[in-house]
């Protein structure tokens, strides 16, 4: 039999790395796209909110203003 410590290693081992990098990336970018998405759907809501206040506060200073021209007309007139 032969003696193989006497002879070099003569071959070389490849050892190929894939994957795993990309998914990261992809999540990453998936979390970043969810978080816009939700800023710019509670920042509508809450234009749409304010939006909604002003009108009724409008609404309710003309209702505040028929309200005293109605109680105006019905006072007696004096001369």
């Amino acid at each position: 039999m032969a003696d193989y410590q006497d002879q070099p290693n003569t071959h070389t081992t490849i050892i190929e790395r894939r994957g795993g990098g990309g998914t990261a990336i992809a999540l990453v970018l998936l979390a970043l796209v969810a978080a816009i998405a939700a800023f710019f759907i509670i920042s509508n809501e809450n234009r749409e909110t304010s939006a909604i206040e002003g009108a009724a506060q409008q609404v309710g200073a003309a209702a505040e203003q028929a309200g005293d021209a109605v109680s105006d007309a019905a006072k007696p007139i004096s001369n």
